[in-house]
């Protein structure tokens, strides 16, 4: 008998306007619903010359599910005032949330080469407590996404999830959680403890009500594959069931820590931005429902 875990049903799918890059807004809602996709992550692009009020007000006229806006953070900075920018630039992505009416924004945490890790990681610490009070008041939690080693020059001193959740500890806010992205840890051999740790509410304090399924700290859960030999470490990011990773394994593991929301196709690929966007939004659910 198979241990893989039973398949979500479409009613968690989500798919990030950034898998689709080259579709405007509206079509990319169409073409979700139209596949019975329930969810959208909306990117920052995404939302280029419209009022993010309007644009959730599209799109839960369509019927989806506006699960976050991505993305926050690049909070690491030489200068005092690059620093400043940062939050300032950080607070005004918490409005557009609130106004698009995501209840969460995912956080890249950010990197200089000119600053060291640890320092660096203090400087996001840092970074977030100044812009929670507004998430806090506004009704948007944060999530620090930690990335690949390979990004920790310029995008993101978080490398793994034990620094994601030790931030979220220490600054022990219920608004502030992780999200889990199978690309970027899935070779991690720590990842299922650390998933199980991140599904340990902090304190007590329950998720905010708002994230859907959240458990803990787990705030969101992100998807893809990676393509072996991968052609590109940043946009060739292959569909659930193309590469190495083992998907449903992790995913065991995330709801075995309380998790029940999304599960968010994430997918960076110049092959598949360059092909008939209908035909790849079909693949995306059939690997969903194969290989998730």
């Amino acid at each position: 008998m198979s241990d893989r875990p039973i398949a979500p049903g479409r009613d968690r799918i989500c798919i990030h306007t950034a898998t689709n890059r080259p579709l405007p807004l509206e079509i990319a809602v169409e073409e979700y619903v139209r596949v019975g996709v329930s969810g959208i992550t909306v990117w920052r692009d995404a939302l280029t010359g419209r009022e993010p009020g309007r644009a959730g007000d599209l799109i839960r006229a369509a019927g989806l599910e506006v699960v976050s806006l991505c993305r926050g953070g690049f909070f690491v900075s030489p200068t005092e005032e690059g620093r400043a920018a940062a939050v300032e630039e950080n607070r005004t992505v918490v409005r557009e949330a609130a106004a698009l009416g995501a209840p969460l924004v995912v956080l890249v945490c950010g990197a200089d080469p000119g600053v060291p890790l640890p320092l660096a990681r203090d400087q996001i610490r840092d970074g977030i407590e100044r812009v929670l009070p507004l998430a806090e008041e506004l009704g948007v939690a944060l999530a620090i996404e930690p990335l690949h080693p390979m990004y920790a020059d310029t995008r993101s001193a978080v490398t793994d999830l034990a620094t994601a959740n030790s931030l979220a500890e220490q600054i022990a806010s219920p608004w502030v959680g992780v999200a889990v992205d199978v690309y970027h840890l899935w070779f991690d051999p720590n990842l299922e403890r650390e998933i199980a740790r991140a599904g340990r509410a902090r304190g007590g304090a329950e998720p905010p009500a708002a994230i859907r399924g959240a458990a803990g700290s787990i705030f969101a859960f992100h998807v893809c594959d990676w393509r072996s030999p991968t052609r590109d470490l940043l946009t060739d990011r292959g569909l659930m069931g193309e590469g190495c990773i083992d998907i449903p394994r992790i995913r065991g593991w995330v709801e075995s820590a309380g998790f029940s929301g999304f599960v968010e196709a994430e997918i960076f690929s110049t092959e598949y931005w360059a092909m008939d966007q209908r035909t790849y939004i079909e693949r995306i659910v059939d690997a969903y429902e194969a290989h998730v």
